[in-house]
């Protein structure tokens, strides 16, 4: 009788936490997956196609909601995958990263505590408090993107991480829910590479500003970041192809562009490799620039390689390949993306 109320009070825990949980990621309004933001990104895309039909003088609501949620996708192998990917998250939440090796402050303390004995201590304040926190909110957010680009470029370049980072490309069809596809070993090297950007860029600021670094932020988010994640971001794993208006359709990513990333076209791997801002592949020669008008793409894997058209292919086979790279020769060059 013990052990059977031991056990229901535990489960009882767990539910409470899972259900602690999903409300977070559901109704906190910086949450990755917030209703808000959806609702905020469907808005977008709405407003976009209701735009590119504006010669017709009414679009029912059940053919502007057929477009945007086309039943092939909904109801496809590759979204029930996406799903099952979710509830992963939403189950094992916290536990991955509580394997991660660096942190941002640890790495920001590091950082400063040598680069003051070596250079000396900097200039002290010089642009105020309004200011530094003007130029961290821009130098942060511009740190965050680079971090992404430098863990997705390692993703596509580097066998044994390739081997992890397929499952995400894995997505024969894309919706906002592809983006948390990815397997567990993957989120753990992108939390410490972002530790170690942001914590670096934390300690430059710090030194150079003559006081800590820090960031406008909204829900606990940088409000730039913030901005991207309600705008736009949720939108760029879907079928709809969307280009920022004018200048801005160079500058920031919209769901063309990352479509063109998930091509299986040989000319498109390893383009298009930065989360908001187009600059980091600008300046490092991975960026590809969508037409206005949609190109016809396929998306997923090449034939010959492994499928994950199951939760458990998705997480088992990219560790049972990546034993294979590491056998000798452990790092040979790419051969794909």
């Amino acid at each position: 009788m013990a052990f059977l109320q031991a056990w229901i009070s535990k489960a009882l825990d767990f539910g409470s936490g899972l259900a602690e949980r999903v409300g977070g990621l559901l109704l906190a309004p910086g949450s990755a997956i917030s209703l808000s933001s959806l609702a905020s990104a469907m808005f977008v895309a709405a407003l976009f196609l209701l735009i590119g039909r504006r010669k017709r003088k009414d679009v029912p609501l059940k053919v502007l909601l057929r477009a945007m949620f086309p039943r092939r996708i909904l109801f496809s192998r590759s979204t029930r995958v996406d799903i099952g990917f979710l509830v992963f998250g939403i189950v094992v939440q916290g536990g991955i990263f509580s394997w991660v090796i660096l942190t941002q402050g640890w790495v920001s303390r590091l950082a400063l505590e040598t680069l003051e004995p070596l250079i000396g201590k900097g200039p002290g304040p010089i642009l105020g408090a309004t200011g530094a926190m003007v130029v961290g909110t821009l130098v942060l957010f511009l740190a965050a993107e680079f971090g992404y680009w430098i863990d997705h470029w390692s993703s596509h370049k580097i066998p044994i991480f390739w081997e992890f980072h397929k499952t995400h490309h894995s997505a024969e069809v894309l919706t906002p829910l592809t983006n948390f596809r990815v397997h567990p070993v993957e989120s753990l090297k992108f939390a410490n590479i972002l530790a170690l950007t942001m914590g670096l860029t934390n300690a430059a600021l710090t030194w150079g500003l003559g006081e800590p670094a820090k960031a406008f932020t909204v829900f606990d988010r940088n409000i730039l970041g913030l901005a991207g994640l309600y705008l736009i971001q949720h939108l760029q794993h879907t079928h709809l192809w969307l280009i920022a208006p004018g200048p801005l359709g160079r500058v920031i990513y919209g769901p063309a562009h990352h479509q063109i990333h998930h091509s299986t076209n040989p000319d498109h791997f390893g383009k298009n490799l930065g989360s908001f801002l187009t600059l980091w592949d600008w300046l490092f020669g991975t960026l590809h620039t969508p037409d206005k008008t949609r190109e016809r793409l396929v998306f997923g894997l090449r034939p010959e390689e492994a499928s994950h058209h199951t939760l458990l292919d998705a997480m088992v086979q990219p560790v049972v390949r990546a034993a294979k790279v590491l056998q000798p020769p452990a790092l040979r060059p790419a051969t794909r993306r």
